[in-house]
């Protein structure tokens, strides 16, 4: 378990970049923020709002599906308790959730990207199936999760993804 741990933290100080300014450390911060709850809820639900049935079904999907993930991961952190790294960055996610395993971004992230896929049309599953890692990896990169962190949370949100899109669309 050591040598596991050992490995994670060589891997997520190798990714972070958080204290070197630049235009990597922007888009850094610009991915990392994109997966917070609240823009992902806003997006979704002003694509709801202007557009017709197609896209509203899709983002009623969406919103569900990462809801639904959202209160695993909550019950998550609060089972395990790991400390976020030390770090200046991302004070406010330092303050609200202490916790950093699993990473509720990256579960977030991938869990649209899949359902996103599921639902179709092609290029918005290819665009957030591309976007959901980035997130995950820029929010190592600004030092408030480590790779374990990101890896369990996008195993949890390809899981979740995939069981919301067999459950929620017979549903609605």
């Amino acid at each position: 378990m050591e040598k596991l741990e050992s490995l994670d933290q060589r891997v997520s100080k190798y990714i972070r970049i958080a204290e070197n300014p630049g235009l990597l450390r922007s888009i850094a911060s610009i991915f990392a923020h994109s997966g917070d709850s609240i823009i992902c809820l806003a997006v979704t639900l002003l694509i709801w709002y202007f557009g017709n049935d197609f896209w509203k079904h899709r983002m009623l999907v969406i919103t569900i599906s990462f809801l639904v993930a959202a209160v695993i991961v909550m019950i998550t952190k609060f089972i395990v308790r790991r400390k976020r790294p030390e770090g200046d960055w991302g004070d406010m996610y330092r303050k609200t959730d202490p916790y950093s395993f699993p990473s509720g971004h990256a579960t977030r992230g991938m869990l649209i990207g899949v359902v996103a896929l599921g639902l179709g049309p092609a290029w918005f599953g290819i665009a957030l199936i591309i976007w959901g890692p980035l997130v995950g990896l820029a929010r190592i990169a600004m030092g408030v999760h480590y790779f374990s962190d990101v890896f369990a949370g996008w195993i949890i949100g390809v899981i979740m993804g995939i069981i919301c899109l067999n459950v929620i669309p017979s549903l609605l």
